[in-house]
């Protein structure tokens, strides 16, 4: 058993993202001793941050025990660390991963992996082709609830699967009277933002593992909040859009259905809630619980317009038991890849995916502006 070391270049250190998840998880594993692998060995990731504003990288990185950090990502690229992980803003993320392939180096994103389709195919076609390991970041499946929710699907517990819905959002603010609580790009086309860009990519991947494949779609769009206050405290035209309704057909029949907005007010238990309804029983789950109702414990519920007709729908779900073990949902997504890269291990979402996740944004884009359905290809490398 020993010790070896992996450099990791984050790109958009001082984001959200890469502080709070990508840098956490993998400095969280570090300070545990590393990553035990299959062999005995410990892979222990040593990272090297990047970002545009030199006293704020420095200050980050002097803060997580002296990283190391540069303002230039050609810098970074000439060095020895192995894997690049992407976290800055998506409009010219194509660009930098070709760089890093160039550079001989493993490619772990977020997504979207590129602004279209024909881009994310291309990146992950460079990277086959160099011989490199690539993925995107997937977390959502690792969240407590949904994780759950995976392993009812995998059981058999619907029977045949006839809907899938997604219902997630909030209130975003603007940021003139509370601070923005997303970064201005995530409104701006010309950068890469969009409320279906962003979150397609999840629910394609949720929806293709929760139930069958997605054929076709048909999407609504708006821009519900048409002006809004960017970091700066300057106002700004929103040119994205930040609500997206969604209709899907799946293989097998089923249907799905996606209501999906920064514009709204919740009142439901999470901000993301995922039912599933099939012929033997149906689940409800949130980022951090899961219920189930089979067939046997489904109650005669009859719409009386006029009255309560006196059935507690709630008292029939019952909440599928925490198994333990629930790590950060990104960490989960860092093991696996580290793996991939230490020893060989499989890492299933691929570039190949990420580009799945791109071609379910675009195709809704384009039903929207067609005003039809899309039929949804298979992508192969």
């Amino acid at each position: 058993m020993g010790e070896r070391r992996i450099g990791v270049i984050i790109n958009g250190a001082t984001g959200r993202m890469g502080t709070t998840q990508h840098m956490a998880s993998l400095l969280a594993i570090a300070a545990e001793g590393g990553l035990p692998l299959a062999n005995g060995d410990r892979l222990i990731p040593e990272l090297m941050l990047v970002g545009r504003d030199a006293r704020r990288i420095e200050k980050l990185a002097a803060e997580h025990g002296g990283q190391r950090w540069t303002t230039k990502l050609e810098e970074a690229f000439a060095g020895p660390d192995r894997i690049f992980m992407d976290c800055a803003a998506t409009g010219d993320r194509p660009r930098r991963v070709r760089q890093a392939i160039t550079a001989g180096k493993h490619i772990f994103i977020e997504k979207p992996t590129a602004p279209t389709v024909d881009e994310a195919m291309e990146l992950a076609r460079l990277a086959d082709r160099a011989g490199l390991k690539h993925g995107v970041i997937q977390d959502k499946l690792f969240l407590p609830g949904f994780a759950r929710l995976l392993a009812v699907a995998k059981s058999g517990f619907f029977g045949r699967i006839l809907s899938v819905r997604i219902d997630a959002g909030s209130w975003i603010f603007d940021g003139s009277e509370q601070e923005c609580q997303r970064p201005s790009w995530n409104y701006k086309k010309s950068e890469g933002g969009g409320l279906a860009l962003d979150m397609m990519a999840h629910w394609r991947y949720m929806i293709d593992r929760l139930a069958s494949p997605i054929t076709d779609v048909c999407a609504v769009m708006t821009t519900a909040i048409p002006e809004r206050v960017d970091e700066g405290g300057q106002r700004y035209k929103v040119d994205a859009e930040d609500t997206n309704y969604a209709l899907l057909k799946l293989q097998g029949g089923a249907i799905g259905m996606i209501t999906n907005s920064w514009a709204t007010r919740p009142r439901r238990d999470d901000t993301m809630v995922v039912q599933i309804d099939g012929t033997d029983g149906s689940a409800v789950a949130g980022r951090f619980r899961c219920f189930t109702q089979s067939a046997g414990d489904t109650p005669e519920a009859f719409i009386k317009a006029a009255r309560p007709d006196g059935v507690d729908l709630m008292a029939h779900w019952k909440e599928v038991p925490d198994a333990g073990g629930d790590k950060n949902p990104f960490r989960q997504c860092w093991e696996a890849f580290l793996r991939h890269v230490g020893e060989d291990a499989p890492y299933l979402p691929t570039l190949v995916e990420g580009a799945k996740a791109v071609q379910l944004a675009d195709l809704a884009y384009r039903s929207v502006a067609e005003q039809r359905w899309m039929n949804v290809p298979e992508l192969r490398l």
